[in-house]
């Protein structure tokens, strides 16, 4: 049964980083995983309810959440819960609207039952910690990276999506920090590319649209920065970047 990241790429989940080029599975008889250029195998319980995507066998998406957040980063096991608890909330959001019955949602109580139920031998912890912190809010992986990054390096982890009704039109921002005023927004380009959301403009308006966005979001705030990939990827730039823009650092163990 493929798990791990092969079935996160066969789940179509998002990764930070290189996939591995060879193929995980899910073999409760190998004695404690094993591994070869091709293959990596992992000991672990057999996943009861596995599905079937491409005619492959794979772990279920809670599973396979499980499994990756229990032997990855941080950051790759929170850009995973990330996008499911976001696509799992839209989805939900979706079938009130039709009034359909669907499969109950992925949330965190459900993670943290599947986590207890696998029981992995290492990275309980880690796979804790990444279903905690999880937000489905975060509406994309650059979004997912710079909450990772504010954690990692000690800032204060900011609001999200907050909504701003300014200029006869509603906004909503990536990050804002209430207590200094300061909006903060992940520029990773999708904007200019992605269909959905140019919804018929050409590039030249989407981005006019954007800079009229920040124009009337500027003066109800005390700041407004933003950054794109090249600089939340590096943890040494991103952190003189924040303290540059006075982001406000994270309450120490002595200030709680």
């Amino acid at each position: 049964m493929y798990s791990h990241h092969s079935a996160a790429a066969l789940h179509g989940l998002p990764l930070i980083g290189q996939w591995p080029q060879g193929v995980h599975a899910i073999d409760p008889d190998t004695a404690g995983g094993s591994s070869s250029r091709l293959l990596t195998t992992h000991r672990g319980p057999v996943d009861p309810s596995p599905v079937i995507i491409d005619g492959i066998r794979v772990t279920s998406l809670s599973r396979t959440l499980i499994d990756v957040a229990a032997t990855s980063s941080f950051l790759v096991g929170v850009t995973m819960i990330d996008h499911v608890l976001h696509c799992e909330a839209a989805r939900m959001a979706a079938a009130q609207r039709s009034g359909s019955v669907g499969a109950p949602p992925i949330t965190h109580a459900t993670l943290l039952t599947e986590l207890d139920g696998v029981q992995p031998r290492n990275g309980h912890r880690a796979a804790e910690r990444a279903i905690a912190f999880a937000d489905g809010l975060s509406a994309n992986p650059g979004e997912s990276l710079g909450r990772v990054r504010f954690e990692e390096l000690g800032f204060a982890i900011p609001e999200l999506q907050v909504r701003f009704d300014v200029g006869g039109r509603t906004c909503y921002v990536d990050y804002f920090w209430r207590g200094v005023r300061k909006i903060g927004e992940f520029d990773g380009h999708i904007k200019y590319t992605r269909a959905a959301v140019m919804a018929g403009r050409d590039t030249v308006q989407v981005v006019v649209d954007e800079k009229d966005r920040e124009s009337v979001l500027r003066p109800e705030v005390n700041s407004l920065d933003r950054w794109g990939w090249k600089l939340a990827l590096s943890p040494q730039a991103f952190y003189r970047f924040l303290m540059d823009k006075g982001v406000p650092r994270a309450p120490t163990r002595r200030d709680r």
